[in-house]
């Protein structure tokens, strides 16, 4: 078992060597989902982003063949990730302890596992959420053994486990195991480090995966915890820990006398010693797998009928269940056995009827006898047959299949995006006198959805108190999900003294995913304080009866499949006093992973999307200011070639305003016009505590005054952190505009600098605008229009 915080924070390659090298049974257990990170394939952040990147785990860990574990069991659980942390005690402080840890001696108890092995150190320099996981797991090496630490797993029928050895991470010159990542599997065709990095290129939302070359290399780790003697060096994580079935025989007979188990366990490792001599003719591989099926079968009957203590007998029929689960994948793998499950359609509403086909292909030379087909569902879901369910024998080419009509139930739960899928077809058959399984989940996501997703255009937006009075234009996009002809009626729900018109609209629809509008237009009342109002659009049946209020985001990426972010159907309005530039023009140049140009225009301001080759060779003066979004340098290159345009734009009296970049971006210090060197630490050059105190250096600088003065309150409210990869050095040509730390730490003077270039202005910020923008945060809004606002 392999524990990390987040997603692609398992050890990948290691893993591939155990699982797809060693034939190890290997788990990853994650606490989060990863909400809290930056995503570069898109603009999903929070709970959407949580669902890609869980998503993305999903597919890496099936490509190392690896359990998955998570902690965080749904969007909104105590146990997320809220953003880079400094501490384990405040990650514990926002997870809960306890909770955490629970869960984790929990995935310990279900899946018995003999080695861990942590993914990070509990060092200060260090990620507060690996920290914290580091922590629990060295903990847990001792609590998941004892009956006292969360009793209540007992009477779930989870037994108290001993871990017999904990890792981790190492270097050469400290180690207890080299793991050779670097050896070549000539089944697979490349070596572990390249098998794991395939896995970690499934991380695209955080730009993993690299390109190795083959070559020997290893990882390294260090012994923390073991119930054996330590030695120096280890021949690897098993030594003196039962790896096969004969070690496991030998291992009982020195503690039990039960020769029954002893020669039953002697047998399987016999037939498992035939299966793998038998590889790859596929044939013999399938005969063999049969062979052993039947001798495990009598020896879980055994084990069971045996007089081992009740704690030796409960390990050794865990280890036999996962032993059955690899023998039904390696029969259906040997006999080239291919199952489908065909939904008619994966996104279904309450109340539907619909009809899913399980199909069955052979594509080996052995017959397959007395197939039986049918579908696993929720429990309060029903499934009847349209078509003959057995199939007597199936022969090489050919394929069977069974029709069966579904029944959604009017109150099936809402799809939610990490629950195990819906349905899943289940294949019983027999081959050499033996009967195995099949459980196969559609490629497609089945999901029940709202009748109708509505979802409100602007999602969120402004009302400025200065101009109060004007109206709002919301316009709700209303999809279909019903597979039949429907009408309904859309609402909107506004803040008392508010009023909408049209009070209603009525829409139509003739088939599933059609897609229609409805507009309104929202009035404010009298007055307008400041402060958060939302807007909520309804359906309504007719009758008045309220069929749906939630807002259905489709999520669909090449390397995942598509799935559903269901949250409730509602517009968010901040109010709040903002001026705004007139006949101002922006030039916004977007790296593909922030909206905050989107956010410009919907306050007023004048902002059009620019492209590197307008650039290149576009005519820049149009613009007062341009500016560049997070990381562009990093994701354009070709913005590196022409920043020399870039320079000329401001020393002809442009407003450059440049936003955060990574040290790994390509970042250079002659980009700016005076040099900025970035800090390279990963964990010392932030500033993580949202609320940290602002000292204003320079009180005077048209930054704070013009077009909107700045307050104290201007600083309150933001959210996830202040900066991120601040700069370390900068030229004394810049003014500093602030100063912040986290608590106990030194002040940050470089998070916010801006320096005259010729007749222009040039500034770099680290604050962390691409989350405060798209959050309404108020202040942000107004220092960002007072930023893009400076003019010499």
């Amino acid at each position: 078992m392999n524990t990390g915080a987040h997603p692609d924070d398992e050890h990948s390659a290691m893993l591939a060597y155990l699982s797809l090298g060693k034939g190890v049974s290997t788990s990853s257990i994650i606490a989060t989902r990863g909400e809290g990170g930056q995503n570069e394939i898109g603009c999903e952040l929070g709970n959407a982003l949580g669902i890609i990147r869980t998503r993305e785990l999903e597919e890496a860990s099936k490509a190392c063949n690896v359990t998955l574990g998570v902690l965080s069991e749904s969007p909104g659980d105590a146990i997320h990730d809220f953003g880079f942390s400094k501490s384990a005690d405040e990650t514990f402080r926002k997870w809960g302890e306890t909770v955490v840890y629970e869960r984790l001696i929990r995935k310990i108890r279900e899946l018995r596992p003999d080695v861990v092995i942590q993914t990070f150190l509990n060092e200060p320099t260090t990620h507060g959420h690996h920290r914290a996981i580091a922590i629990l797991t060295s903990r847990a090496f001792t609590d998941a053994a004892d009956p006292l630490v969360f009793p209540e797993h007992e009477e779930k029928g989870l037994k108290p486990w001993q871990i017999k050895k904990l890792y981790s991470p190492a270097d050469a010159d400290d180690y207890h195991v080299a793991v050779p990542v670097g050896d070549y599997d000539q089944t697979y065709g490349a070596s572990y480090l390249q098998l794991g990095e395939d896995a970690r290129f499934m991380h695209k939302s955080q730009g993993m995966g690299v390109h190795y070359d083959e070559g020997p290399t290893s990882n390294y780790y260090k012994l923390e915890s073991s119930i054996h003697p330590v030695k120096d060096r280890e021949p690897d994580y098993f030594d003196g820990i039962a790896f096969t079935f004969e070690d496991l025989a030998l291992e009982i007979a020195a503690l039990h006398q039960q020769p029954a188990v002893i020669k039953s366990l002697l047998r399987l490792h016999a037939d498992a010693a035939e299966v793998l001599a038998a590889y790859p003719r596929f044939a013999q591989v399938a005969f063999r797998v049969h062979q052993m099926k039947a001798t495990l079968a009598d020896a879980i009957e055994v084990v069971r009928q045996s007089g081992l203590t009740e704690e030796a007998k409960v390990d050794v029929l865990h280890r036999l269940s996962v032993k059955e689960a690899q023998l039904n994948r390696a029969s259906r793998e040997a006999l080239s056995l291919v199952v489908k499950l065909k939904p008619e359609s994966g996104e279904l509403v309450a109340g539907q009827t619909t009809r899913m086909a399980v199909t069955v292909y052979n594509g080996g030379s052995i017959d397959v006898l007395d197939l039986k087909l049918r579908l696993q569902l929720p429990e309060d879901w029903r499934s009847e047959p349209l078509t003959e369910v057995h199939i007597p024998k199936l022969g090489y080419n050919q394929t069977g299949s069974a029709t069966f009509e579904v029944m959604v139930p009017a109150a099936a739960n809402e799809f939610r995006p990490y629950e195990p899928p819906a349905a899943v077809a289940v294949v019983q058959y027999a081959a050499f006198g033996t009967e195995s399984f099949i459980r196969v989940a559609p490629d497609m996501q089945v999901a029940v959805l709202p009748a109708y997703s509505l979802t409100p255009s602007p999602a969120a937006t402004i009302l400025n108190t200065l101009h109060a009075s004007e109206e709002i234009d919301v316009k709700v996009a209303v999809k279909n999900y019903r597979s039949d002809p429907s009408r309904t009626v859309i609402t909107l729900d506004v803040p008392n003294g508010w009023s909408v018109e049209p009070a209603t609209c009525e829409l139509s629809f003739s088939f599933q995913d059609e897609t229609k509008s409805a507009a309104f237009t929202v009035r404010p009342g009298s007055t307008v304080e400041n402060g958060q109002y939302m807007i909520r659009p309804i359906a309504r049946l007719t009758d008045g009866t309220i069929v749906s209020d939630k807002d259905v985001r489709v999520i669909e990426y090449p390397h995942i499949r598509r799935t559903y972010h269901i949250q409730p159907a509602q517009l968010t309005i901040q109010a709040f006093d903002l001026r705004i530039p007139h006949n101002q023009r922006v030039g916004y140049v977007s790296s593909g992973f922030d909206n905050i140009d989107r956010y410009l225009r919907q306050i007023g301001v004048n902002c059009v999307n620019l492209e590197v080759n307008e650039i290149q060779y576009g005519d820049l003066s149009q613009y007062d200011t341009i500016v560049l979004g997070i990381r562009a340098y990093g994701f354009l290159r070709e913005l590196t070639c022409c920043n020399q345009r870039l320079m000329q734009y401001v020393e002809n009296g442009g407003n450059l305003v440049v936003q955060y970049h990574k040290p790994e971006d390509k970042w250079k210090k002659e980009l700016a016009p005076y040099p900025i060197v970035l800090g390279e630490s990963l964990i010392d050059w932030r500033v993580t505590d949202e609320n940290s105190p602002i000292t204003v250096l320079a009180p005077d600088h048209p930054v704070f005054h013009t077009p909107n003065l700045i307050t104290a309150d201007d600083w309150r409210n933001w959210v996830h952190e202040r900066s991120i990869y601040n700069p370390a050095r900068w030229g004394s040509e810049y003014c500093e505009l602030i100063a912040t730390s986290d608590p106990g730490e030194p002040e940050f003077r470089g998070i916010f600098l801006t320096a005259p270039y010729g007749k222009g202005t040039y500034t770099y910020s680290s604050l962390a605008w691409f989350r405060e923008i798209p959050a309404l945060v108020p202040g942000a809004i107004r220092m960002f229009v007072n930023m893009i606002s400076l003019k010499r």
